[in-house]
């Protein structure tokens, strides 16, 4: 005859022990998935749009100050924040905030940022229409390529004055393209049909290609010329 085994009955404390290490492993996974989930972060797109995560920043010493990745992700280019307070501190501003800034230019336009930021969204939707690329890359990529990378200065005094090239840093670089793009927009607009919104987003396209037909292209290419014949 078969032997018949017995059933194991667990006891008390054994069952507790099981218990205990179930719920530290659920307890460890949840903690784990926390982690992850802050790590991740929401996807922040800009006007519910368009994402920064995949955006590049094709040159290394402008890394920086164009501001448009992590932290500096936002839903809307008006943060309100102070960055004129210090010296630096608008390096950390949105690089579209900074845009939408520069076009507040001429006495007429000082302080609507409304207007600005509604400008900066129909420019945004415009290059994408044109390009079908991510329109916050092709404002990066504006950007790196129209700030001069040499300028020239006047040196000397006492009536002998004459030009001396120097290298521009990698953040007046950031601020001369911005105010480049901006003034070559305002330009092409000023008693034109065409709107600011569909100037922009046309220099924006051809500095971003590195075409002569942007004006901040044009400018740049001259300012480092000069510079060139007076090293």
């Amino acid at each position: 005859m078969a032997e018949v085994e017995e059933p194991i009955i667990a006891t008390g404390e054994e069952e507790e022990v099981v218990e205990g290490v179930e719920e530290e492993g659920l307890l460890g996974a949840e903690e784990e998935d926390d982690y992850v989930a802050a790590e991740a972060g929401p996807d922040i797109k800009l006007f519910g749009k368009w994402s920064f995560n995949e955006i590049e920043i094709r040159d290394i010493s402008l890394e920086d100050y164009i501001a448009c990745k992590t932290d500096h992700a936002v839903y809307l280019p008006h943060t309100s924040g102070r960055y004129q307070m210090k010296r630096f501190r608008k390096a950390s501003c949105p690089i579209v905030e900074r845009l939408a800034c520069c076009l507040m230019k001429k006495g007429r336009n000082s302080g609507k940022k409304m207007m600005a930021v509604r400008i900066i969204q129909h420019t945004l939707e415009i290059i994408h229409l044109l390009t079908d690329q991510n329109p916050i890359q092709i404002v990066v990529d504006a950007i790196i390529n129209s700030g001069p990378r040499e300028d020239s200065t006047r040196v000397g005094g006492a009536g002998v004055v004459r030009r001396q090239a120097v290298d521009m840093s990698p953040f007046r670089r950031v601020n001369y393209a911005l105010y480049l793009l901006a003034t070559g927009a305002r330009e092409a607009s000023f008693r034109n049909l065409k709107t600011m919104a569909e100037c922009l987003a046309e220099e924006l396209i051809n500095a971003a290609r590195g075409s002569s037909n942007s004006y901040a292209i044009k400018k740049k290419d001259e300012i480092e010329r000069v510079a060139k014949s007076n090293r």
